[in-house]
C-alpha cells in the first residue's frame, strides 16, 4: 500500500477542490497501485508558516495551494500564491526542483486558483483530463478569483455551492477534507452542495453570516477609497468576504480586522467590481507583516491577545492603500 500525504490549504474551497483533483491525478498516474490518502489542512495563523516536516511521512507527499517546503520528503507541489516562497532558500530550491524529470513541482502566480493550475498541468504534462469535474473546476476558479458577476451574489450566497463554500471556510479541517474528497469524485459539486448534511452544516452559518453583515454595516468606515472595518471587540468565528464591496461599490480596497478564539486576522482586498485602478500589490504588503496572499487579496494574522498590534497593522495598511 502506497501512503500518500496531501497537505492542502485548509478552510478554503480552492484547497478542498485542489485536493480532490490531485487525488484523481495520482490515481490516474498510478492506476495499478493501491493508494491510501491522508489529508492535512494547513493554515496561515500565527506560527503557521509552513508544513511541519513531521507531517510529510508518506511514500508520496504533496503540498497544494500552500507555501513551498524545502523538505527532501516533498514529492509533489502545486500552488498559485505569489507569497509561496517566504525566503530566497525556498525560491532557489523550487527553481532546482521544477526542472527535474519527471516534473513534480509547479507554481504559477498568474493563476486565479490552484485547482485550475492542476487541471492545466495535468493536461500539458501528463495528457490527462478530469471527466465530470467541469463544474467543480468552474466554481473553484470563480470563487478563488472572486470572479462573481457582482459582490452581492457572493454576499447573498443563494447558490448551494456558495453555501458549501461557507461550510468549507468554517469547518474545512483535515477530517472534513477526508470525508469530502471521495464524495467529490463520485458526485457533482452541485449534488454535494445540495446534500442534507451540507445544508445542516450551513444553517447556523447563515445566521452568523447575517449577524456579521449587520456588524460590518455598523462599523465600516470609508476614507479615500479604502473601507476599514474593525470588529476585534467581539470574538467571532464568522468572516464573510466581499461585504464591504456590496456596501461601498465605488471603493477600491478593504481592510477588515476580525478576532476569533485563535487569532486576530487582518483581511485585505481589492474591489474587482469597482472602476478603481489597482496600484498596490496586496501580497507584498501583507508579507511585510508575516502574511501573504495574492496581488489582489491577502491577509495577516496575529495572536488572539494581540489586538492592539493587529489594529496598528490594519491602520498602517489602510494608510498605505489610501495614499
Amino acid at each position: 500500500m502506497t501512503q500518500v500525504v496531501v497537505a492542502t490549504h485548509g478552510h478554503c474551497f480552492d484547497g478542498l477542490c485542489s485536493a480532490a483533483l490531485f487525488t484523481q491525478l495520482l490515481q490516474k498516474l498510478k492506476p495499478d497501485a493501491a493508494l491510501a490518502f491522508r489529508y492535512h489542512a494547513m493554515g496561515y495563523g500565527p506560527g503557521e508558516n509552513g508544513v511541519p516536516e513531521a507531517l510529510l511521512d508518506g511514500d508520496e507527499n504533496a503540498i497544494l495551494d500552500y507555501r513551498f517546503s524545502t523538505s527532501e520528503k516533498l514529492t509533489w507541489y502545486f500552488d498559485h500564491h505569489v507569497s509561496a516562497f517566504p525566503t530566497d532558500a525556498e525560491r532557489s530550491e523550487f527553481a532546482r526542483r521544477k526542472v527535474l524529470q519527471p516534473p513534480r513541482a509547479f507554481h504559477d502566480g498568474t493563476y486565479g486558483s490552484c485547482t485550475k493550475l492542476i487541471v492545466d498541468v495535468a493536461k500539458a504534462e501528463f495528457g490527462l483530463t478530469f471527466e465530470g469535474m467541469d463544474k467543480l473546476i468552474y466554481w473553484a476558479d470563480m470563487i478563488d478569483r472572486a470572479a462573481f458577476p457582482s459582490a452581492q451574489m457572493a454576499v447573498d450566497r443563494k447558490e448551494p455551492v456558495l453555501q458549501l463554500m461557507a461550510v468549507v471556510e468554517s469547518g474545512g479541517n483535515a477530517d472534513f477534507i477526508t470525508r469530502m474528497v471521495p464524495r467529490l469524485a463520485t458526485s457533482t459539486i452541485e449534488e454535494v452542495a445540495a446534500s442534507e448534511d451540507v445544508r445542516a452544516l450551513y444553517a447556523p452559518l447563515a445566521a452568523e453570516h447575517d449577524a456579521y453583515v449587520r456588524r460590518v454595516k455598523a462599523f465600516a468606515k470609508e476614507n479615500n477609497g479604502v473601507v476599514v472595518v474593525d470588529l476585534a471587540d467581539e470574538v467571532s468565528e464568522s468572516a464573510a468576504k466581499f461585504v464591504t464591496y456590496a456596501l461601498y461599490p465605488d471603493s477600491g480596497y478593504s481592510v477588515t480586522l476580525t478576532r476569533s478564539k485563535s487569532k486576530c486576522k487582518i483581511s485585505v482586498g481589492f474591489n474587482p467590481w469597482s472602476n478603481v485602478v489597482r496600484k498596490h500589490n496586496i501580497a507584498q504588503i501583507c508579507e511585510r507583516y508575516g502574511g501573504g496572499g495574492h496581488p489582489v487579496v491577502g491577509a495577516v494574522s496575529t495572536k488572539a491577545d494581540e489586538v492592539e498590534r493587529a489594529r496598528a497593522i490594519a491602520k498602517e495598511i489602510a494608510t498605505e492603500l489610501s495614499a
